[in-house]
């Protein structure tokens, strides 16, 4: 089973990488608010993940939970203070 574990783990860390690219080399801001929460969201589910490797799932969904929902509010945030300013745009 834990061979199960570590190998959804590295597919989640392969699917990863697409999201950091887009952060780093997005054409808009939306682009790389997008894969902000996309990376927000994998990676809560990999520490949850990491936590059923090693049989301590109690500690990382406090930790994945946390993440989870800083995660839906600095998206709000970000996609609110860029609908502001580009109202204020003349």
């Amino acid at each position: 089973m834990t061979n199960v574990f570590v190998g959804a783990l590295l597919l989640l860390l392969a699917l990863l990488m697409p999201f950091m690219v887009r952060v780093i080399r997005g054409p808009t801001i939306f682009d790389r608010v997008v894969a902000l929460n996309g990376l927000g969201t994998l990676v809560p589910v990999m520490l949850v993940m990491i936590g059923l490797l090693y049989d301590r799932v109690e500690m990382f969904v406090d930790v994945a939970l946390a993440l989870f929902l800083l995660n839906l509010f600095t998206t709000l945030l970000i996609a609110h203070h860029v609908r502001r300013s580009r109202e204020e745009e003349p």
